[in-house]
């Protein structure tokens, strides 16, 4: 686990009597999905009305199921409009049933996640007694994915409205967080 995994997702609205388009690089296209599916059965998110673009940046191909956490939030959050923390990493596999399990290298992920200047993770609940927690990392577990949903829709902002959100940090013009952009000079 040397390499930073970014995913974006974008969701947009089809016209009537249009199929969904679903895009993926860098992922599986029946986990994405199965994790569609959770979301409109367990979380009442409706995503089968929505084109949806889902992005591995550079180039990478995840063949693990602890991605599926990421990717829930990253189209949940362009579903509502939310932005997610620059600073959270994000892990763990969504089960059928909408329960966030554990995955393997709990341990290893936060301490590379640590290394990389992340300050959070989001992980699976039972994780939490796992070795590890020592990291320096403030810790979210997430025990199911309707508790994931909560937190980021709460942040959300309704689709061309300029009004942002009490709580959200300044968005910057550059999507990069700061830590991973090149300086000047």
């Amino acid at each position: 686990m040397s390499a930073t995994v970014v995913k974006t997702a974008i969701v947009m609205p089809i016209m009537p009597n249009q199929l969904p388009r679903r895009a993926v690089v860098g992922w599986d296209p029946s986990r994405l999905s199965m994790v569609l599916a959770v979301l409109e059965a367990h979380c009442g998110v409706k995503l089968s009305g929505h084109d949806v673009y889902l992005n591995v940046a550079g180039g990478l191909r995840i063949q693990e199921p602890a991605a599926d956490l990421a990717a829930a939030a990253a189209l949940v959050s362009s579903l509502v409009n939310a932005q997610l923390p620059t600073d959270a990493v994000y892990f763990g596999e969504i089960s059928l049933s909408g329960v966030v399990r554990p995955v393997a290298q709990t341990a290893a992920r936060l301490k590379e996640a640590a290394k990389l200047g992340f300050g959070r993770a989001v992980l699976p609940e039972s994780a939490r007694g796992e070795p590890g927690g020592d990291s320096g990392l403030n810790l979210n577990p997430i025990g199911g994915l309707t508790t994931l949903v909560a937190e980021i829709a709460a942040r959300g902002t309704p689709r061309g409205s300029r009004e942002a959100p009490r709580d959200a940090a300044p968005v910057e013009k550059n999507a990069t967080p700061a830590r991973f952009r090149r300086e000047n000079g």
